[in-house]
């Protein structure tokens, strides 16, 4: 059986392990949540290297993939650094690839019902492929990458101020420790109502979940969430809220979706080949696959 391990710098109680069948391979994959430790996770990849067949890294990117270029965060890549066998994937292939028809594939399984086309994506820059499905399917976007990255309360409403922040800022938040960039451990658990406005002036809110929950109003009603790495208490979470659809745009798999990071690193596994896929080949297995956006209706 090949094995796939998520290390996550997330809670611990957001932890999964499920075998899944892709390629014809049984494929053993766990998600395991180091609570913010960042020399746990670092033990935790050296010692699981060469013994598993893909490692993904959770609760931080290793880069930010943007449209125009790549930026490494430099804490990130600290913690895979001497992992020398087992390939390492962060889920920037799939957001660039799967993530990239999610809108798309929501309109050909629900119709053009979503309006007004209005999405909050809550940090665009690190994601996209989704950035982009909205833009081909007509969106008006908000971009919270300042609010959401850096705690600067401004939204950003065109692409292009979205690429002069991020080649302003990257090569400084590069360098800027994990736990100022994204929440870590029970950090990831809390809920915080800001930027209330943006919540409720869209009819989508998409991009990464612990961001959207991390600052979630108490009301949401009749809006739609876009998002993966959901838990059967995410979704409890959403109904409580008044959320109408809930889109995952990775497989619903025992109750949860799973991180970009995760999947990806489970799809490394299946194809044995030892190394990171290409997107043409990420392209060629989620055809095969037919691995489409899961949608649920809450409300």
């Amino acid at each position: 059986m090949k094995r796939a391990v998520s290390v996550s710098l997330g809670s611990p109680k957001r932890d999964k392990s499920v075998v899944v069948n892709l390629l014809g391979e049984e494929v053993l994959i766990e998600r395991i949540g180091t609570d913010g430790d960042q020399q746990k996770a670092y033990q935790m990849f050296c010692d699981l290297d060469g013994k598993i067949d893909a490692f993904g890294v959770g609760g931080i990117d290793l880069d930010v993939h943007t449209l125009w270029k790549d930026y490494p965060l430099h804490a990130a890549h600290k913690l895979v650094k001497d992992v020398k066998e087992t390939p390492i994937v962060d889920g920037g292939g799939l957001k660039a690839t799967l993530e990239a028809r999610v809108m798309q594939e929501v309109e050909k399984q629900l119709g053009d019902i979503i309006h007004p086309k209005t999405v909050f994506l809550v940090a665009g820059i690190t994601r996209s492929g989704m950035t982009l499905s909205f833009l081909e399917a007509g969106y008006k976007c908000t971009f919270g990458d300042l609010m959401f990255g850096l705690g600067i309360p401004l939204a950003i409403y065109r692409l292009l101020t979205v690429r002069i922040t991020a080649a302003i800022l990257m090569p400084i938040v590069g360098r800027l420790p994990i736990e100022m960039l994204y929440p870590t451990g029970e950090k990831q658990l809390e809920v915080v109502p800001k930027y209330i406005k943006h919540y409720q002036n869209n009819k989508v809110i998409a991009g990464d979940w612990l961001y959207i929950k991390q600052h979630s109003p108490d009301t949401l009603t009749g809006k739609v969430i876009v998002t993966n790495t959901t838990t059967p208490d995410d979704v409890e979470f959403l109904k409580s809220r008044g959320v109408k659809y809930l889109v995952t745009t990775t497989p619903v798999i025992e109750g949860r979706s799973f991180g970009t990071n995760m999947l990806e690193a489970a799809l490394v596994a299946a194809a044995g080949k030892k190394r990171v896929l290409s997107n043409e080949e990420l392209i060629q297995i989620i055809d095969d696959l037919n691995i489409t956006a899961q949608i649920q209706e809450l409300s």
